[in-house]
């Protein structure tokens, strides 16, 4: 199952990191945020991903490009023009980088990497910029039991995002805050489509500098909920 990552925002929220990066790339505790999440389904082994990138894709294209350069010490024979790596970190990911626009809304960014797809098999879909110790093989799972066309994981969040009316497993209503691109998941609201799966454990996005300050603490005291591998 191949997992889609949507990573192509602006995120000016979090202007004072952004400006040089994108905001998948801001670091806790020296990795990108979005190494955290990938780490987090490979950890359930899930590792097929489909990056949907946007500003300033290239520096995520960059970044895949020098994993190994990035977590390995190196030894440079400068006349010889080569490089030893040491200590080398090759985790075993697949990763398609997929420029979807910069301004793009979510139903966007997926039409562009359709082909990228396969019809007849589910993917999951996360945003770029949280992270969670949710149990993934168990979400699957509950999505393959129930027989309807789409799962949400459902946590209890803070007030500034947005609301899902839950009856049993099934979302009867959903409002967005701020209201974006939400018809694509208000048809399946609609159309009584889409599960939902609670996860009562613990949830952060990283939407604003002060998001991130925690979650560096809590990886730099090696605390950090969704640090599931080794």
């Amino acid at each position: 199952m191949k997992v889609v990552n949507l990573a192509g925002g602006l995120g000016s929220r979090l202007a004072e990191e952004t400006t040089l990066r994108p905001k998948p790339l801001v670091e806790i505790g020296e990795k990108p945020i979005l190494w955290h999440i990938m780490n987090i389904y490979s950890h359930h082994g899930l590792t097929d991903f489909i990056i949907c990138a946007g500003y300033k894709s290239y520096m995520i294209k960059e970044y895949f490009v020098n994993l190994v350069l990035h977590h390995s010490d190196v030894t440079l024979e400068l006349a010889e023009n080569r490089i030893e790596y040491h200590q080398r970190a090759r985790p075993p990911w697949r990763v398609t980088v997929v420029d979807t626009g910069v301004n793009s809304m979510t139903g966007g960014r997926i039409k562009r990497i359709r082909d990228y797809l396969d019809p007849h098999e589910p993917f999951c879909m996360t945003y770029g910029d949280g992270v969670a110790d949710i149990d993934i093989r168990e979400e699957i799972a509950f999505h393959r039991s129930h027989g309807l066309k789409a799962t949400m994981c459902a946590v209890v969040p803070p007030g500034r995002f947005g609301a899902a009316t839950i009856e049993g497993h099934l979302v009867t209503t959903f409002a967005e805050k701020p209201k974006l691109e939400d018809q694509p998941i208000n048809a399946l609201v609609r159309d009584r489509e889409l599960a939902a799966y609670r996860h009562n454990g613990f949830w952060q996005p990283m939407h604003a500098l002060r998001d991130g300050m925690p979650l560096e603490e809590l990886w730099n005291s090696e605390r950090a909920p969704w640090k599931l591998w080794n």
